[in-house]
């Protein structure tokens, strides 16, 4: 699978897993964990979570920034992975829940998440075009989508394995306490602190608290505050795991060092590369053509990850107050549907290569954008599958017990496949559009904007997820199934504008 491809690959790959394995944590459990700590509603989690994830993929604009000034690579990826773990060592210290002062408290967690973004955008960037200046090697120019494809699957080997560590730690320290897993309780012990929980409510916390603990619950008002505290405790853990994992990613970032190239060619060869890139010069006309072709691709990709990235915010929220979360004898947690993503990446990259190697042996192979075009339709199969396996579940201020709902009993919500198929569509639409994408990128860009326009594709994906929060408002306010369309417009709004720009996008690229 890998014959063919530089010997840099690889290591870049695994090297870019903590990061992913980072990102990963995140998506699963910070609005939980955003829920759970401050009482937050899916509404303001959410407008934390969007820009969280704006800032992730803004701050890699800066990061190319940055590096293209400098012109030292290498060294802005390290400064990043070490802001990054630095990020998680705030979300990881424990404060106690519930919190004393929300502001404050809230202020901490939020300085914590700029650390990593900034990490984030000093370091992705900047490694994704690394790897595509090994193809600016012709002898492994035709290899570049499929490099990618590679790159891309090996770095969601961390994501897969993410959420699960995430779990274990939050379920470990739950249990260490004699306490159980509920998805249901924190909001149950906020609104019962705060006095806003009905009369059928506090019949369904008291059954909920019993079998948490194990044992009827005489103090109500007591076990609140500890489950509170027990079950925050452990996500400040989870978080602790990233820091590991990013240690992991710097060591084999050193190790590794010499085996990527210097971009712009200014410096010495990669030993053993065999290949020194001299600095092109194109002409003023050829370079705004090119410009103007990779903005067209970053505008319209801005509303797949407005779709894509719902993932870890209304698709989350689905999965705690809608889904069943059993299957047969199995429970699990709500968090583990975020490995389905990265499990359905890693499994699905070898087919979809392996297609794409079978065409263009034959000559058949969809050029990049043709790619992307038909990535936007496969994800807009998955929101209307959402769709239609959403109507008729009631409105989701009717379910929460913060504004007087009861929520479903089991037989009253969806099962978990209607997720698990979803995550499926979606991420074979992921496999056309984001390795693509960063491949047309780095074919495109010209030499002197590598790390800015890598950091363009990046902040395109920043004002997508800026959009993220309309989805947690939608989701509160209107039917469920009425959101999920919402996305399906979007994702086939840029589809057609895709196939429409294809002839000119595909000869920008030649």
């Amino acid at each position: 699978m890998f014959k063919g491809h530089p010997k840099g690959l690889i290591p870049a790959a695994i090297a870019n897993m903590g990061e992913r394995f980072g990102f990963y944590t995140m998506m699963a459990i910070l609005v939980l964990f955003l829920q759970a700590k401050f009482n937050l509603d899916g509404a303001n989690a959410g407008i934390i979570y969007s820009i969280f994830y704006f800032s992730i993929y803004i701050l890699a604009l800066v990061g190319g920034i940055i590096a293209d000034k400098i012109n030292n690579f290498k060294g802005t990826i390290l400064t990043g992975l070490i802001m990054m773990g630095a990020g998680y060592f705030i979300l990881a210290v424990p404060t106690p829940t519930p919190v004393s002062s929300v502001p404050f408290f809230l202020t901490i967690s939020l300085i914590g998440l700029f650390v990593i973004a900034f990490g984030n955008g000093l370091f992705k960037g900047n490694l994704q075009a690394l790897v595509g200046q090994m193809y600016d090697d012709p002898k492994y120019g035709a290899l570049r989508d499929s490099g990618f494809s590679l790159f891309y699957a090996f770095i969601n080997i961390g994501a897969i394995f993410a959420p699960i560590v995430a779990i274990g730690m939050r379920n470990w320290w739950l249990g260490k306490n004699q306490l159980q897993y509920d998805a249901s309780l924190p909001e149950y012990c906020h609104s019962f602190i705060n006095g806003d929980i009905s009369e059928a409510s506090m019949h369904t916390f008291q059954e909920y608290a019993d079998k948490a603990s194990g044992v009827h619950v005489a103090n109500l008002a007591e076990f609140a505050d500890r489950y509170l505290n027990v079950f925050n405790t452990g996500f400040h853990y989870a978080f602790g795991t990233a820091i590991v994992a990013m240690a992991i990613s710097l060591f084999i970032f050193i190790k590794n060092k010499k085996q990527f190239p210097n971009p712009k060619g200014t410096e010495a060869p990669a030993a053993g590369s065999g290949y020194t890139k001299e600095e092109v010069k194109m002409e003023a006309k050829e370079i705004k053509q090119r410009m103007y072709a990779l903005l067209a691709v970053f505008s319209v990709v801005i509303f797949f990850w407005f779709s894509f990235h719902q993932n870890g915010l209304t698709l989350t929220l689905f999965a705690k107050d809608y889904t069943v979360l059993k299957i047969g004898t199995w429970h699990f947690s709500v968090e583990l549907f975020q490995s389905m993503n990265p499990f359905f990446v890693v499994f699905l990259t070898p087919v979809v290569v392996g297609i794409f190697g079978w065409l263009r042996a034959r000559n058949m192979e969809p050029s990049t954008p043709k790619k992307i075009a038909i990535g936007m339709g496969i994800a807009c199969l998955g929101f209307v599958v959402m769709m239609l396996g959403s109507f008729g579940l009631p409105l989701w201020e009717t379910i929460t017990p913060s504004a007087g709902g009861t929520p479903l009993m089991d037989s009253e919500r969806v099962a978990p496949y209607l997720l698990l198929g979803t995550y499926f569509i979606l991420t074979v639409a992921e496999l056309f559009i984001s390795p693509m994408g960063i491949s047309f990128v780095s074919k495109v860009a010209p030499p002197q904007y590598q790390g800015l326009m890598q950091g363009g594709w990046l902040g395109a994906t920043a004002l997508g997820n800026g959009l993220l929060w309309i989805g947690a408002v939608l989701y509160q306010t209107i039917p469920v199934w009425m959101t999920w369309s919402i996305f399906v417009v979007a994702t086939a709004i840029s589809m057609f504008t895709v196939i429409f720009m294809v002839k000119w996008l595909e000869r920008v690229s030649e």
